[in-house]
């Protein structure tokens, strides 16, 4: 175990406000879909689309949008494409951004376009993810337990980090490894709040003053793209400019 990170900001806001709840919607919808489509339609046969409901649940997303969402898959109007793109923020943060699409075209004009608009450019694949490790993520909510418990817990389940903070507890696990981690955790803790996997930093750039703002909107911009399924930064941002900057 590498110990009890503090970093609250790896992965930027992800908790939207209530206008924003059929847009995040969507976003699981599409994530169900294309894991529904690349296996089993049955979540029991399909880890990744077990996966994908569970996160949906999580969110209270209505049953009857998780059965359309893996319907669709069985239509021929769904035929998205999972695309990452790489990118330097404000400050020389290292962004990657991960988007399901059915327009490879129009995904790429506007990620590129709101990199421009905000202060960033737009990298070639590769020039970016060597800074950051492809692992499992796992996310518990602080009322799952104490730091000590947790870190219990994920050394029993064989995950490889737990990073805890006054909201949550993000327990981190091989790539290979998240189904039998998430399973095991489950069964120790309850259902996660959400599973999936992540490109977590190998460091992280800290960023100060106006880059901070610059930065936050960029990666709002990012996050509210139709495409855009998740965007991820190797950023550190003190709790005070993030409270500035961040409203």
């Amino acid at each position: 175990m590498a110990g009890h990170s503090k970093f609250k900001n790896i992965m930027h806001r992800k908790g939207r406000a209530d206008a924003q709840r059929s847009k995040l919607f969507s976003k699981l919808s599409r994530e169900i879909t294309v894991a529904a489509k690349s296996g089993m339609p049955d979540p029991a046969m399909n880890p990744r689309l077990r996966l994908a409901v569970a996160n949906a649940r999580a969110e209270s997303m209505p049953k009857d949008n998780i059965e359309r969402a893996i319907k669709k898959a069985s239509g021929t109007d769904a035929a998205y494409e999972e695309i990452r793109y790489e990118g330097f923020g404000p400050g020389g943060v290292g962004i990657i951004i991960e988007v399901l699409t059915d327009n490879r075209n129009r995904a790429a004009a506007n990620v590129r376009s709101l990199f421009s608009k905000h202060g960033g450019n737009l990298g070639e694949t590769g020039s970016v993810s060597f800074m950051f490790d492809r692992a499992g993520r796992i996310v518990y909510p602080a009322s799952a337990g104490g730091e000590e418990s947790m870190m219990e817990a994920a050394i029993e389940a064989g995950a490889d980090d737990v990073e805890s903070d006054e909201e949550e507890h993000v327990v981190f696990a091989a790539f290979e490894a998240l189904n039998e981690v998430a399973a095991a955790l489950e069964a120790a803790l309850g259902p996660a709040k959400s599973t999936g996997l992540a490109w977590r930093p190998k460091s992280l750039t800290p960023v100060e003053g106006d880059a901070v703002g610059t930065l936050l909107k960029l990666i709002d911009a990012l996050e509210d793209d139709d495409d855009v399924q998740t965007v991820w930064g190797n950023y550190d941002i003190s709790d005070a400019d993030l409270e500035a900057f961040g409203a």
